[in-house]
């Protein structure tokens, strides 16, 4: 038992320190997502359009799955910080190019719109599955 004692001694300030640092970018993406859209997706969440609450939840998902695999694939806080950087830019990239392409899709989040929201929370968590997979490799 001292073995296993011994071991979460050791790991787990790593894992506070890792988990801390992700959280850290997931809430910096988080706040520069906000910064390049369109719409204001916190003030319409609090007013209680759902079609905002999905887009931003299908945001924020976007950014924390390829953040947890790059955590798990990584070995030290210099690679969690080099992948996690580049998967927040290819994620906020990729949002910010679906809201061009799609250029309605905003307008119509804002009126409360559904499919556009579930459309948009589709290509992000999709565009998230993919990111992770290469990220980890």
């Amino acid at each position: 038992m001292d073995v296993v004692l011994q071991s979460f001694a050791t790991g787990f300030p790593v894992l506070l320190l890792h988990f801390s640092l992700t959280l850290a970018m997931l809430a910096g993406g988080v706040v520069l997502y906000t910064f390049i859209t369109p719409h204001k997706d916190f003030a319409l969440v609090r007013e209680g359009n759902l079609a905002a609450a999905i887009s931003l939840s299908g945001a924020i998902l976007g950014l924390a799955i390829p953040l947890a695999f790059c955590m798990a694939a990584s070995v030290s806080m210099a690679e969690i910080i080099i992948w996690g950087l580049l998967a927040v830019v290819v994620q906020l990239l990729v949002f910010r190019l679906s809201d061009l392409l799609l250029r309605d899709l905003s307008t119509r989040i804002e009126a409360g719109e559904m499919a556009p929201a579930v459309l948009l929370a589709g290509i992000k968590l999709s565009v998230a599955a993919i990111n992770a997979a290469a990220i980890s490799g």
